[in-house]
């Protein structure tokens, strides 16, 4: 049988393996960093990782850091500043259905901030 990965001049390759996982890197302690940390936060609401969710929980942390609070216009402006193309329907349904599974909170202000929930499970990651 035929083996595209084997040479064909007849003659034996021995691979043998160089790479040593780092523990640091398998350790279930790790925290997580930028972006892991968001996904893993839309994996315990049970929600799909897109694009778009994941521009939209940044900027909320960004203006939450910066004791800021973003509407939807607010959010769509954030993001267009910021060279991410998103048009302003995407980013108030993606809300609205953030929203609706308990990730993000409308306040009285018709502004958005993640659910003390959520905001538990990224201190935890």
């Amino acid at each position: 049988m035929h083996n595209p990965q084997m040479p064909t001049d007849g003659s034996q390759q021995q691979c043998a393996s160089t790479f040593q996982p780092e523990t640091g890197l398998l350790d279930a302690t790790t925290p997580l960093q930028g972006n892991e940390r968001i996904r893993h936060l839309l994996k315990c609401f049970g929600l799909r990782t897109s694009l778009v969710r994941l521009k939209v929980i940044d900027a909320l942390l960004t203006a939450a850091g910066n004791d800021r609070r973003l509407g939807v216009r607010g959010m769509h402006s954030h993001l267009l500043a910021l060279d991410i193309p998103l048009s302003f329907l995407s980013v108030r349904e993606v809300l609205k259905r953030l929203c609706s599974e308990g990730v993000v909170v409308l306040n009285s202000d018709k502004s958005y901030s993640l659910h003390p929930q959520a905001e538990a499970v990224l201190i935890e990651a």
